[in-house]
């Protein structure tokens, strides 16, 4: 559904900051550069003509790149923070699909002219994803952190424990309150990971798979409903659920990011008698079957409860099979599971991740309280984003 380059810009941006202002400037824009400090703009190549270039920004704006005659062109390698690896190539050489951050200053109209072009191939930048898919099926794990201790998470996977062992080197991401697009991410620490989040981690594993060295964590706190549909309003993109944990009436909003998706009444059954069975029930429901993405791992992630709380199992790693719908297929009265973000702590606002209908018989297994199959914020299918169809790399 999306096309994930989050990798690519904290790259891009980063080999900006290694360089500083005029590092690799033509002499002729230096005195300019100290006249009015340098602007810069980064996104995708969507038109190219001549020395014009039509870049849409990562902001959402079409800018209009206007590159003079000996204005240096460099392209770097997918990951790479080092310029002094770049090589310089012809503009001629930039393609549509091509990443690029230029720095330079902004006219009147809006348009930019360019005195420095950064370029990362799209070609290699697919090639990169796709190795990093690979890695992070062989060697991710993730869950809900239940513990923290010094550098060391806790990271439960329904009834599994893993043992996570972050160092210096381990690089952090960090999820904000509104999107679990990877590119929307930013650098985080360890001390910003609480009792309750979702983590994703990537790293060596024991032998027996319950201890991970991380060299790199994906973090992010999320709300995870189950309840019936009180009020629905399809043309407004909304609708209210009454929490079976909290019996808070919740307001969500649908938007063109939510995963819909539809049980069968086989597969809720099936399910139901899982949930019935207890541990037993919610560890196969849980088995960590890695289904080929760089995302965080719909087999092997447990999504929070509302309050931090957890149930045993994941749903999350059949999603991406399910058939789609709509919020127009729903109807008041329906039984749904939803993962969404809060517009703000403690907000009874909220905005769907992923909504689950068809979960009548699972929610009647355990009518006391918290399900015992929840689902996760990021759900990947047979191999892409958020909406079971992206391409690319790094978690969502």
């Amino acid at each position: 559904m999306r096309t994930r380059t989050g990798f690519c810009t904290v790259s891009l941006v980063a080999a900006l900051a290694l360089v500083g202002g005029a590092t690799i400037q033509p002499r002729a824009s230096r005195a300019q550069t100290a006249a009015a400090p340098a602007t810069r703009q980064i996104g995708t190549v969507k038109t190219v003509s001549g020395n014009a270039l039509t870049l849409a920004a990562d902001g959402g704006a079409q800018v209009s790149v206007t590159v003079a005659e000996g204005v240096r062109v460099l392209q770097l390698a997918p990951g790479s923070t080092d310029l002094k690896s770049a090589q310089p190539i012809a503009l001629g050489d930039v393609s549509v699909g091509d990443r690029i951050l230029v720095t330079g200053k902004s006219a009147d109209d809006g348009s930019f002219e360019a005195n420095r072009v950064i370029l990362m191939k799209s070609s290699d930048i697919a090639q990169k994803n796709a190795t990093e898919q690979t890695d992070w099926q062989r060697r991710g794990s993730g869950g809900l952190v239940s513990a923290i201790g010094g550098a060391n998470l806790t990271v439960s996977a329904g009834a599994r424990k893993i043992q996570v062992e972050t160092t210096s080197a381990t690089k952090f991401r960090r999820y904000g309150s509104d999107s679990v697009k990877f590119e929307d991410t930013k650098p985080g620490t360890l001390d910003q990971i609480q009792v309750g989040d979702q983590v994703r981690v990537r790293g060596d594993k024991s032998e027996d798979g319950l201890t991970i060295k991380a060299e790199e964590i994906v973090s992010g706190s999320f709300k995870n409903l189950a309840g019936t549909i009180a009020t629905l309003n399809a043309a407004g993109g909304s609708l209210t659920l009454k929490d079976l944990t909290t019996k808070k009436t919740m307001t969500v909003s649908i938007t063109s990011n939510s995963d819909l998706r539809k049980l069968p009444p086989e597969m809720a059954a099936r399910l139901a008698a899982r949930a019935r069975g207890g541990a037993a029930g919610a560890q196969t429901a849980n088995s960590p079957r890695p289904t080929g993405s760089a995302s965080p791992s719909a087999a092997d992630t447990s999504a929070p409860r509302s309050g931090g709380r957890s149930g045993g199992g994941d749903l999350s790693q059949m999603i991406g099979r399910l058939p789609t719908e709509t919020l127009a297929d729903l109807k008041s009265g329906e039984a749904v599971m939803i993962v969404a973000t809060e517009s703000a702590p403690g907000s009874d606002k909220l905005t769907a991740v992923t909504m689950l209908s068809g979960v009548e018989p699972i929610l009647a297994a355990t009518p006391s309280g918290s399900p015992a199959l929840t689902l996760s914020p990021w759900n990947v299918g047979g191999g892409g984003g958020s909406g079971a169809e992206g391409a690319g790399s790094g978690p969502q």
